[in-house]
């Protein structure tokens, strides 16, 4: 990492009513940020949805790029069959939870996810891509532990997890994650390239992610683990297969790129939004069951989560952390010092469809 302090600029404003147009943004030290793939100033990318902090002068969080979205096209045309070989058994209350990053469900969807997973509802959670940052395989083996980790702390048990590898029907494989002592719960990865905060992928991974698969700039995505290729066909049965295989009562997601709240948010965080937008009636689940998580732009509401749950949300945080070479925090004050993370946590807004603010 380079050594030099020379400030740089985010991306601007948010855009759609979240954020003030007029505040110039705040420099952040060359030196300081790394994120999301993205190294402010033109650094080296380290981590899809990570930051390295060194010499932190300012404490204003990124911005991904704002690109043009197609429609999800083509979306499947019939209720997935039940018959998925992912079919997992009814549970009481069920939510089914597809996120684009580990971790982005303990950042901007908690409390309100420790809350679920202490009532004893069923929750069946979907992680897209790897979150690789172009790093390979074991970095995202890394944030799997990880976010495994956040979820015993939530759940107050450390028993074994069991691994499953899964041929879905629609083609893709995946991999799942079920805690031995608690069938409620399972974490399903499909192990995508990360797309970069820049929404122009990684060279390692051929400099492409789903924001040019769902645009057509490129025919089919290969997942890091070197599953089976994706095009866009088979992401759309994918994620309703996945849906539907979970049986929800709920779904919660991240905010999709036709809304206002999601200009500045991480493109694989719009892009995945909008694929559970658009799948989800034919996976059965009425838009109002459905629940988007403003991702980075947050930063610009007001704080919302204080006293005994923030410092809930921080615990379970610095847990996933320690298992992140990138983003470890030694201990709660460090973590909430985090540009970018230190504001997220503070806050955590679910929208509606009705209050998603449609472009």
């Amino acid at each position: 990492m380079s050594d030099i302090d020379e400030p740089s600029r985010g991306h601007g404003p948010i855009e759609g009513g979240v954020g003030d147009p007029g505040a110039p943004r705040p420099g952040v030290s060359r030196r300081a940020l790394v994120f999301g793939g993205l190294a402010v100033g033109g650094l080296a990318a380290l981590g899809g949805g990570a930051l390295i902090y060194r010499n932190i002068r300012r404490s204003a969080g990124p911005e991904g790029t704002w690109v043009n979205l197609n429609p999800i096209v083509p979306v499947p045309n019939a209720v997935p069959r039940a018959s998925s070989p992912a079919a997992e058994a009814p549970g009481d209350d069920t939510t089914v939870a597809v996120w684009a990053h580990a971790d982005d469900d303990i950042i901007f969807a908690n409390p309100h996810l420790a809350e679920l997973i202490g009532s004893g509802a069923t929750l069946r959670t979907v992680f897209v891509t790897a979150g690789d940052a172009g790093r390979g395989l074991a970095y995202a083996q890394q944030r799997e532990a990880g976010i495994r980790a956040a979820y015993d702390a939530m759940r107050g048990s450390a028993a074994p997890w069991d691994t499953t590898r899964i041929t879905l029907r629609s083609g893709a494989r995946v991999t799942r994650f079920v805690p031995s002592d608690d069938p409620r719960l399972s974490i399903t990865v499909l192990r995508l390239p990360d797309g970069n905060l820049s929404a122009k992928g990684f060279p390692n991974t051929g400099d492409a992610g789903l924001t040019q698969l769902i645009n057509g700039t490129v025919p089919t995505l290969a997942p890091i683990d070197d599953g089976p290729i994706v095009d866009a066909t088979r992401l759309s049965d994918t994620i309703a297969e996945l849906i539907h295989a979970g049986g929800p009562d709920h779904i919660t997601t991240n905010i999709p790129h036709e809304s206002a709240f999601a200009r500045g948010d991480h493109p694989d965080h719009s892009c995945v939004g909008s694929l559970v937008r658009a799948v989800a009636p034919v996976a059965g689940v009425a838009p109002e069951a459905v629940t988007y998580y403003i991702g980075y732009p947050s930063q610009h509401e007001p704080v919302n989560v204080a006293g005994a749950p923030l410092d809930g949300k921080v615990g379970v945080y610095e847990t996933y952390a320690a298992h992140d070479p990138v983003v470890t925090c030694e201990d709660a004050s460090a973590c909430l010092a985090q540009p970018g993370f230190g504001q997220w946590l503070r806050r955590s807004y679910a929208k509606t469809e009705a209050e998603l603010r449609l472009a």
